[in-house]
């Protein structure tokens, strides 16, 4: 996960990629035991800034959210269209005397949009993906790495979380 209020200068962390530094501090099956460890030790006023989550044995996951219709296609065209149009309908009522008409409009020209924009994408697979679904990255494990000259203390902070 990324966090807005990153500092992009800190060295090894903007700029090129580059691997993690730092000794092992622990080690955790899923990336919110890895966070709430990173979390103590935030509790215990422990410099955070000198730890690092990092994803190891990273997997591309697939999940199969459920199959694709004719129908599910023109609906899901026509619902995402309609709201398009709403907005566009409404910003542009906002420069006339009356908000209907161009709302109105709005919603017929997004229907319109949603539907093709929709139907020839899925017209043109020819049946070859008839499902929908969502791409994640996951890690086996989550190691939490700590710079060496905090990497003791960590290590004694984290095991008493365990306790």
């Amino acid at each position: 996960m990324t966090n807005p209020l990153a500092q992009p200068n800190r060295p090894g962390r903007g700029g090129l990629p580059t691997p993690p530094t730092g000794w092992p501090i622990g080690s955790y099956p899923t990336y919110a035991e890895a966070q709430r460890a990173v979390d103590h030790l935030s509790d215990q006023a422990f410099p955070v800034e000198d730890v690092t989550i990092v994803g190891v044995d990273l997997m591309q996951v697939e999940r199969v959210l459920g199959r694709l219709t004719w129908a599910k296609v023109i609906g899901g065209g026509i619902v995402s269209g309609a709201w398009l149009g709403v907005f566009l309908g409404l910003l542009l009522g906002l420069f006339t005397d009356s908000f209907l008409g161009p709302l109105v409009a709005g919603i017929i020209g997004g229907i319109i949009f949603g539907l093709i924009s929709t139907s020839i994408p899925y017209a043109a697979t020819r049946g070859q993906r008839d499902f929908a679904s969502t791409m994640q990255l996951v890690a086996g494990r989550y190691d939490v790495l700590c710079e060496p000259k905090t990497a003791e203390r960590a290590r004694d902070l984290l095991a008493k979380l365990a306790i």
